[in-house]
């Protein structure tokens, strides 16, 4: 386990190309899928960071190339930035603060709840824990930085 704190300069740190392994549980019927590929935050002309990830879907109802963008802001503090969808649309707050890394967001009629985790410089995790009427899901990713320990 590593004792280190989280970065307090969340876009800083975030900035870069990340590999992604992400593992998909539908509760209610037992499918299991996964997604791999490569995220990128790029720097954004309004101070923020574009978040792209493009890879391959392994999903009983989609099997084959994949990609989610979204737009983060800089937050209440540095240790923060607010998710907005591509349309500007408000999504949730990421963070590694023990008091600020969780969040959620309501999607009618579905309830999304993330955990953020700092695993060290290098790496980071992220739960989605989705349950309402239409969904019952389980999205775990894990993000490795794809030039881990180069200088900068």
């Amino acid at each position: 386990m590593n004792h280190q704190q989280p970065t307090q300069d969340l876009q800083a740190y975030l900035a870069g190309s990340w590999t992604v392994e992400r593992t998909l549980l539908d509760r209610a019927s037992g499918t299991r899928g996964t997604f791999t590929g490569v995220v990128r935050y790029s720097l954004n002309p309004d101070g923020g960071l574009d978040y792209r990830e493009d890879g391959t879907m392994q999903w009983p109802t989609h099997s084959g190339p994949a990609f989610r963008e979204y737009v983060l802001k800089p937050g209440a503090d540095p240790a923060s930035m607010d998710v907005f969808f591509p349309d500007g649309r408000p999504f949730h707050i990421m963070s590694f603060a023990a008091q600020g890394n969780r969040d959620e967001h309501w999607c009618d009629p579905d309830d999304y709840r993330v955990k953020y985790a700092w695993v060290g410089p290098d790496s980071f995790s992220f739960t989605w824990d989705v349950r309402g009427p239409a969904k019952d899901l389980l999205l775990e990713s894990h993000l490795v930085r794809i030039d881990a320990g180069r200088q900068v």
